[in-house]
């Protein structure tokens, strides 16, 4: 009798459809079957200065582009946060200056990650804050050394005593391999300076070794205590096997995934976020996930500037910025649990009629949410569940996301044992919370180009207010800060860089222009080299940083180089003797890399310790190079007809110059 009162109830409660499927599919939902904490499904913000120019924007603009990610019950609203520990070395779009540029120095006002963290943990003070390297200075010699161990800890005091923030997590390093001395070492480090309830997760890798390490962690118990937590990278794309799922298990550690990649686009993008984060916990069993990345504020010319990130903000000129449909996809699991619920195993699982569904449990009111996709199925499913002792008997909301339309409140469904018939393509949140809102701001600023003329003296600044940084440049390597009313690039070596290095440069401006002067004082150093550059086209892949342009240089002892620059140069392109390369090297249908001469001048009266002015002309094919108003080198060539402008401090074998810049301008040539 008590089988067909539940049964009549649940016909009574079909949403969107008129009868129950003959393929419905039953869901036992049990108090007693408790599954894992979630730790929590969030951003990166870092692995590249994906935050450059968001630190531009004007308010309220830059306010609601943070309101939109990390508000609670408002936009994205994620649950946990992991932060790039910037070293001064290029990590994909672009490098952050260190708080500690050399062994003794310490400034924790440089650049903008404080602010992000701050902001965020603002807006949501149950955020979960984590963060790893991806470079470090020169000084440190070695990842896996106590200087670097003492570098991490460094960060996490400046965090704690300037900004009033504690780190929940950190990861030994991004993708750089593995060192179990150096995870017993910053354990110890950690623990000793009063960093004991900091979680160390390890080791941050990516492909089919990256967990190899789970059987040494088995047989080496220094090494089991000092990693609290197992984690790797792209489970949608290399999941756990059930061996290592067992083995992380068996000894207690909770699995993370420190980041995974969803690159597509459109709805697509959002269903697959949900489709990643429900098969990370249901095939790996990881209960934390952390997606790469979440504000592009960085040039459209940059890799990756587009399609991972969850807003667009690369005007800060004009304010305008852009929401994707994915950042609601991010909602469908933010506006609906919180770090500290519980997985309900029997809720979590793969479908009959194809998608996933992840139950999760607030342990202490019985609340909770279930999240669904259906992109793999191909016509519309009936699911039954029902609902045991232990959870709320109260309505659940729903809120459906589809290729036309994103983050859409439902009719409510009544409280207890339900039954629901689920559209394909479509993602679903059901919760007995309340709250969730699809969060936006009117009189979003129109799109403007890159003002012109432009020009900057570097004088109406507060360095220390502003992270050292003026606005709109967006360093590709190095750190170009502000000192005594110039710009310097302020690293002279070679950092611990994540990707290749080049020379180290930064860029701002407009990929679309054509024709136009730009120009800046230098001040060389002794064996200085320095270098205005213009028609970037492109910065590199995002693992290597090789400029496609032009770049006019200028040394301390007056030697004046133009040159084209067509990125990374592989040799096997170059055949021939030198006639037959040079014939290469003209061919427009043919894009060969490195660096090639297009003229050279020697400039009487140059020397160190003095400014001078260039100016690198661009009138069609023709580009022309000044010092100091006067021209010394001419060129003509069609390989890149338009691009950005950038400052460069060039490369020398052991040592990076660091010039000062001022008085930077950027005139159209109509």
């Amino acid at each position: 009798m008590k089988t067909k009162t539940i049964l009549l109830a649940s016909i009574m409660l079909i949403w969107n459809s008129g009868s129950l499927s003959a393929q419905t599919q039953t869901i036992q939902l049990s108090g007693s079957s408790a599954g894992k904490t979630f730790d929590g499904i969030g951003i990166v913000n870092g692995g590249g200065a994906t935050s450059v120019l968001l630190k531009d924007y004007p308010e309220p603009q830059r306010s609601e582009i943070m309101d939109l990610v990390y508000k609670p019950k408002f936009g994205a609203s994620v649950s946990t946060l992991l932060v790039e520990i910037p070293g001064d070395g290029n990590s994909t779009q672009g490098s952050m200056p260190s708080h500690s540029h050399y062994r003794g120095d310490s400034n924790f006002q440089r650049g903008y990650m404080w602010w992000v963290m701050s902001e965020a943990k603002k807006r949501n003070p149950k955020l979960s804050l984590d963060a790893t390297a991806w470079s470090a200075p020169a000084w440190v010699g070695n990842y896996w050394s106590q200087d670097m161990a003492d570098y991490y800890v460094s960060w996490l005091q400046g965090l704690r005593e300037v900004y009033g923030l504690e780190l929940d997590a950190i990861g030994c390093h991004n993708e750089k391999g593995v060192s179990y001395d150096f995870a017993k070492m910053l354990r110890r480090t950690m623990n000793e300076r009063g960093f004991s309830k900091v979680k160390l997760h390890a080791f941050d890798n990516w492909g089919g070794g990256k967990m190899n390490f789970l059987k040494d962690m088995q047989n080496d118990p220094e090494l089991r205590d000092a990693i609290d937590v197992v984690s790797a990278h792209t489970f949608s794309e290399i999941p756990l096997t059930k061996e290592q799922r067992e083995l992380a298990e068996a000894m207690g550690k909770p699995i993370w995934n420190s980041e995974d990649h969803v690159y597509r686009k459109g709805f697509d993008c959002l269903i697959s976020i949900v489709k990643c984060f429900n098969e990370n916990y249901i095939v790996s069993g990881a209960t934390k996930v952390v997606n790469w990345y979440d504000i592009a504020g960085v040039y459209p010319l940059e890799p990756y500037s587009h399609d991972p990130a969850m807003v667009l903000a690369w005007e800060p000129w004009s304010g305008h910025y852009e929401v994707r449909e994915n950042l609601w996809g991010y909602a469908h699991y933010g506006q609906f649990t919180e770090v500290g619920w519980q997985y309900v195993d029997d809720g979590c699982l793969t479908l009959d009629g194809g998608g996933t569904m992840i139950t999760l449990r607030n342990p202490i009111t019985g609340d909770y949410s279930i999240i669904v996709e259906t992109k793999d199925a191909k016509e519309e499913q009936t699911i039954m569940v029902q609902v045991g002792k232990g959870f709320s008997k109260g309505k659940l909301c729903v809120w459906q996301s589809t290729e036309k339309e994103q983050f859409v409140r439902k009719p409510d469904i009544k409280g207890g044992s339900f039954t629901i018939t689920l559209q394909p393509n479509s993602v679903y949140s059901l919760s007995t919370t309340r709250g969730q809102q699809k969060g936006s701001f009117a009189d979003i600023p129109t799109s403007q180009p890159f003002p012109l003329p432009y020009e900057d003296n570097f004088d109406a600044y507060d360095p220390q207010a502003c992270g050292y940084l003026p606005h709109y440049t967006a360093d590709i390597i190095g750190a170009f800060e502000l000192v005594n009313g110039s710009l310097r690039q302020t690293v002279g070596s070679h950092t611990l860089s994540w990707a290749p290095e080049w020379h180290y440069y930064t860029i701002l401006g407009d990929s679309a222009w054509r024709d136009y002067e730009v120009s800046a004082d230098v001040y060389l150093n002794p064996q200085d080299e320095a270098a205005i550059m213009g028609r970037v086209c492109d910065v590199g892949s995002g693992y290597g940083i090789w400029a496609k342009g032009y770049y006019l240089k200028l040394d301390d002892q007056g030697q004046c180089t133009l040159v084209i620059t067509r990125g990374k140069l592989d040799q096997k392109e170059l055949i021939g003797d030198k006639e037959q390369q040079e014939a290469i090297l003209a061919r427009k249908d043919v894009e060969v890399g490195g660096e090639h001469t297009l003229a050279t001048a020697q400039v009487e009266g140059i020397a160190p310790y003095h400014w001078y002015n260039l100016r690198l002309r661009f009138e069609g094919d023709i580009i022309t190079g000044y010092v100091d108003g006067k021209q010394v080198v001419q060129a003509k060539s069609d390989r890149y007809p338009k691009g950005m402008v950038g400052l460069m401090a060039p490369m020398q074998q052991q040592r990076i110059s660091t010039p000062y810049f001022d008085n930077l301008k950027i005139v159209p040539i109509y």
